[in-house]
Parts: C-alpha cells; structure tokens; sequence
C-alpha cells in the first residue's frame, strides 16, 4: 500500500535531495527492539525514513534497538533502501544525501557513492584537537538547510497517536502502522495540491 502510494506521487517527488534521519519512540510496554535509551530516558526503539526534497517517506530502514545511535550497522539498512527506492523506478542518481553529523561514517559516505548519490554531511570533529589533514569533504550548506523537511515529516507522523508512544510489542506491526500513516501523508499532500 505505502510502495503504491509513493508510485501515485511520483511526477511530485523532487528526488534531486534525500534526507535521513531517526526519530526514537518511547516503548510503555516493552517489546522487541526496545532497549533503555539514556538520552530519553526511557526503553525506545528507533525508525530511519528517508524522505525526498518535499518531505514525502520514499523508503525506510526497519525497527532499531533504542540503546544504538542512528549510524548504527546502517550500511545494510541503506543498501536496502536504495534499491528499494530503485525497484520502484525512482532515479536517484545525482540526488544529495543529506544527515546529521551522526551519520558521518565512511560505510554511509561508501553506500553512496556506489548508488551515486552524493553525501551532504557535515563532517563529525570526533573530539580531534586540530582539524584533521587532507582534502575537505564535499558539504553544501545551502543544500542542507533543506534537512528540516525532515523534521516537519516527524511532526505529520507524530500527528497519529498510535505512533507518538509505542505499545505494540511486535516490531511488525509497530513498522506497518509507521508504513500505514507514511500512506497517509504521501496521498494527503496530493489530495492537498489538487485542491489548491
């Protein structure tokens, strides 16, 4: 339902910027892939949409443990992702990966460049004294002011109560009503343009 939902929108996706990012839910009741997650202070579990430029959910990773940070064996998770939005026919060739300086491992920036997708990340510093030798990464600010797409995306999901605190205890169902209310949000911006 959600795959076909992103195939309705295609001719509005503006896939020349990607954006990724992880929003932890709290877990009431315990389940699978729900850990303690100091920062939250409480047993989360973790969910990485990648969005396109107008903050439609093209692909996600699966549920994470809360306890793991968003880079976390992200290597394989992004692979699926890329091809999951390349069986769908999307071209994302050339398009700007962009993330927080959480994601700045050279797995993801690897990941990208065989899927020629460009890495828009700021560089993580990793507590160096001296700023680190060689060749400046590529990084452009303009494009990654673009990110809080993001963070609006967050705000619409968060719209569905099922979803703003975890009580499923399975991780199947928790991602298949995140995949329900990704739907909901791609069809609701179409039906929205229509009207306008």
């Amino acid at each position: 339902m959600w795959h076909n939902s992103i195939l309705t929108i295609a001719d509005h996706l503006d896939l020349s910027e990607l954006n990724i990012d992880g929003t932890h839910t709290l877990a009431k009741k315990g389940g699978q892939s729900v850990v303690y997650q100091g920062r939250k202070r409480g047993k989360t579990s973790n969910i990485l949409p990648i969005m396109d430029g107008k903050g439609f959910v093209v692909a996600s990773t699966g549920i994470i443990a809360g306890n793991h940070n968003d880079a976390y064996n992200l290597k394989p998770h992004l692979q699926t992702a890329f091809k999951e939005i390349k069986g769908l026919g999307l071209v994302i060739a050339g398009a700007y990966l962009n993330a927080d300086m959480a994601f700045d491992t050279r797995d993801v920036r690897k990941v990208c460049f065989n899927h020629h997708v460009i890495p828009n990340i700021p560089e993580n510093p990793r507590n160096r004294q001296s700023t680190k030798r060689g060749r400046k990464r590529l990084f452009n600010e303009e494009v990654y002011r673009n990110r809080f797409t993001a963070e609006r995306t967050f705000a619409w999901v968060d719209k569905y109560k099922r979803l703003l605190i975890r009580f499923e205890r399975y991780d199947a169902c928790f991602l298949g009503a995140h995949y329900i209310a990704f739907t909901m949000i791609n069809l609701r911006h179409i039906l929205n343009e229509d009207d306008q």
